[in-house]
């Protein structure tokens, strides 16, 4: 790819993006360029990735023909404010922030912007990232498809209309932690029983890895793998009768009703 991808914000989100970018091969790191507000992170982004980096967003903006902005939602309307008088004519600007919406993108620039809605998450810095995407009417199927390779070097992409971006946080961007939980709470059990927590660790952790890839690989419905799972008057259904007692899969459906809620407040 002959452009030059620049970031505005250089944390972690950003940190697992670059490193898929870096890793694809795909653009010349020399073509990459990050801004940060401290030397602590310019270094370590200079040192462990090879890119060019800067204190300065307005040259991040010059350079860049899809420029991504990796800052907190409260930050957009100062940072565009900063750099919308510097970018180029073309350019392509990217938000990963939840509540963020193309509108408000484009009013904040005050002109017509080609703009895409981003919800990435935080597996993309093991290059299992999920994101989805959703731009605005100002972008051709080409531009909008160079966009979605440079997600495709950290993880998988989906398409979703502008009204279901709000759900995302609770599906894909956040729910890594939930299962991060998950998998703590099956280690724990083991401990429970005398393994030993390294091991408990991997045990549940490739279990969860490899009940995903069963999903993803197979398109068999969840339901059946885990009817598959459950051996008539066996002990997996016991323990997923205890699950449907305990309201497993209710609690699972509050807590990401409570996610999209604190979403759509920060819009």
């Amino acid at each position: 790819m002959n452009k030059t991808i620049g970031f505005i914000g250089a944390g972690k989100m950003a940190q697992a993006m670059i490193e898929g970018i870096v890793n694809s091969n795909m653009i010349a790191n020399r073509n990459i360029i990050a801004s940060a507000a401290t030397e602590k992170t310019l270094e370590k982004m200079t040192k462990t990735y090879g890119i060019v980096t800067t204190f300065n967003n307005e040259e991040v903006a010059r350079i860049s023909d899809i420029l991504i902005l990796a800052v907190k939602p409260d930050l957009h309307a100062h940072v565009i404010e900063e750099i919308k008088s510097e970018i180029k004519q073309n350019v392509i600007i990217v938000t990963i922030a939840a509540g963020i919406t193309l509108a408000d993108i484009e009013k904040a620039f005050g002109f017509q912007v080609k703009a895409v809605r981003t919800m990435p998450n935080t597996p993309s810095l093991v290059g299992e990232g999920m994101s989805a995407i959703c731009p605005n009417n100002f972008l051709s199927e080409e531009e909008l498809t160079e966009v979605e390779q440079v997600f495709h070097t950290f993880g998988k992409t989906e398409r979703l209309e502008e009204n279901l971006m709000d759900a995302v946080p609770a599906i894909s961007g956040s729910s890594p932690a939930y299962v991060y939980m998950f998998i703590e709470a099956l280690a724990d059990g083991g401990v429970r029983e005398g393994i030993p927590r390294d091991k408990a660790y991997r045990l549940a952790a490739q279990a969860v890895l490899g009940a995903a890839k069963m999903v993803l690989k197979t398109g068999i419905h969840p339901g059946a793998l885990k009817d598959n799972v459950c051996t008539p008057g066996g002990a997996t259904i016991e323990a997923v009768t205890v699950l449907e007692e305990k309201q497993f899969r209710g609690s699972v459906l509050s807590a990401m009703e409570s996610c999209t809620e604190k979403v759509k407040k920060l819009s």
